[in-house]
């Protein structure tokens, strides 16, 4: 049954997505997040002011429904009509992982370093603050006199 026949009471027990759902599905083509909402709001007869309040809302639901995808025209479409493709050169790949794992070695010696160095500091600065010198040991025994 088409949404346009379905009784207001029916559309109402839908979720957004699964009006989204239905609404692209019907149209047989993609559509973009206003068009799509607009849609929806008119079958459920809401006024312009709950379009604008309820869209952000809307928007984020459909970028987590995994039935959706957003194309690079900014408009969505049910994920079942769109495949991808891989296509993976094994050289390349091979190459790039080897670097970028050089490249974060590097980083992460360099970055281990600089923190030796500055805690090291900060030690030595703390040790030669005169208020070190009046500190003296006290044995557990001489701690209970």
């Amino acid at each position: 049954m088409k949404l346009k026949n379905m009784p207001i009471e029916e559309i109402e027990l839908l979720s957004y997505t699964d009006l989204t759902y239905l609404l692209l599905k019907e149209n047989g083509k993609s559509m973009n997040t206003p068009s799509i909402f607009k849609e929806i709001c008119k079958l459920l007869d809401y006024s312009d002011d709950e379009y604008v309040a309820k869209i952000g809302d809307y928007y984020t639901s459909l970028t987590i429904d995994k039935r959706f995808v957003l194309l690079e025209n900014n408009e969505w479409d049910i994920r079942d009509r769109h495949s991808v493709e891989l296509v993976m050169d094994e050289e390349d790949e091979t190459d790039e992982v080897e670097e970028v794992e050089e490249e974060e070695e590097v980083v992460e010696d360099t970055e281990e370093e600089n923190i030796d160095e500055a805690i090291d500091d900060e030690i030595d600065d703390e040790l030669d603050d005169d208020d070190m010198g009046d500190l003296s040991i006290v044995s557990d025994e001489e701690e209970e006199e």
